[in-house]
């Protein structure tokens, strides 16, 4: 290989290290740290990462792990010369993650016999529960997915065909006396707190898009703000359209509207993953929408431009999310 390729080959952070015999627990723990940061060995004691703040940091927490322990190691930065290819490290990467989704798809797979089996509503909560496990799980391994696995795409699909089918009929504890018809709630004036976010911003264009296109936003100062008539307020205290429980106005909103829309339903996930920073859902998407959201908010201070950029992102999001289910 040319010193030229060598400057421009892809960047490896290596850990060398060596373990002590004994104990055999200490063993087991450092493997499953590396496995935990996706870390694959290229040789019986060398592992491997792609160069990178996060992954160096992350090797040096092991690092200092293993000498702790009465190991020894040492973590260096290389090009790969001869050997072993980048294609072919990235490759072991790709492997590992594969094995993961597919540990997941199986679990999955298992949760449709079952489902197929069983239809009743507390086999289906049952299910949901664990469907969001595995949601939390696929957004771990996609941590750590630093190449794409293909793995993931069909796993996403299998997901998201389940929760599908696994759908709370009365929207995830909203009466189906309590759901509103879309014609209803036209022709309203629809009210929320000044200085829009996530939860808001998401709102306003739910109604827009699937409610009422002409609907009219006025934006108060919060609690004590009496609605006029013909107004109907959301994400607001004492609000005809607010928190229940555990879920987010947006979440609410839909599903009292009647929307029973997969891809709303994720939309709604990630809204709430965000609002309620419970990782409910464990959705992936959730930091990087939370951080164009705050951008959002931090250059536009009038909520209806807020609103309008924001929209622009969900639409995004909708379009995504209702293709991935054809």
């Amino acid at each position: 290989m040319s010193a030229e390729s060598s400057r421009t080959g892809q960047p490896w952070l290596l850990l060398i290290h060596q373990l002590p015999p004994k104990p055999a627990y200490f063993r087991v723990k450092i493997w499953r740290r590396l496995q935990g940061i996706g870390a694959v060995a290229v040789k019986s004691t060398v592992y491997a990462l792609p160069a990178g703040a996060e992954t160096q940091e992350d090797l040096e927490w092991l690092l200092k792990e293993i000498v702790e322990g009465g190991g020894e190691a040492i973590m260096c930065e290389a090009r790969l010369l001869d050997g072993l290819s980048d294609a072919q490290v990235r490759a072991l990467f790709d492997t590992a993650r594969n094995a993961d989704y597919d540990a997941i798809a199986d679990e999955a797979r298992d949760l449709g016999r079952a489902l197929a089996a069983d239809c009743s509503e507390d086999k289906r909560a049952d299910i949901r529960t664990q469907l969001r496990r595995l949601r939390k799980r696929v957004a771990a391994v996609a941590r750590i997915d630093f190449f794409g696995a293909g793995g993931r795409e069909p796993l996403e699909v299998v997901l998201d065909g389940l929760e599908a089918q696994a759908a709370d009929d009365t929207a995830a504890g909203t009466s189906k006396a309590a759901r509103t018809t879309t014609r209803t709630l036209q022709g309203h004036v629809w009210v929320t707190r000044r200085d829009v976010h996530v939860d808001r911003i998401a709102c306003a264009w739910l109604i827009r898009r699937f409610i009422d296109p002409e609907a009219r936003i006025r934006f108060v100062a919060g609690k004590g703000d009496a609605p006029r008539k013909g107004e109907l307020r959301f994400d607001m205290f004492e609000g005809e359209f607010t928190h229940e429980g555990d879920q987010c106005s947006f979440e609410v909103l839909s599903a009292r509207a009647g929307l029973a829309d997969p891809a709303l339903r994720a939309i709604g996930e990630i809204v709430h993953d965000i609002d309620l920073k419970d990782n409910k859902f464990g959705r992936e998407e959730a930091p990087g929408i939370a951080r164009l959201i705050s951008g959002i908010a931090m250059a536009n201070r009038d909520d209806d431009q807020r609103i309008a950029l924001g929209a622009t992102i969900f639409d995004n999001l909708y379009t995504y999310f209702r293709a991935r289910q054809t």
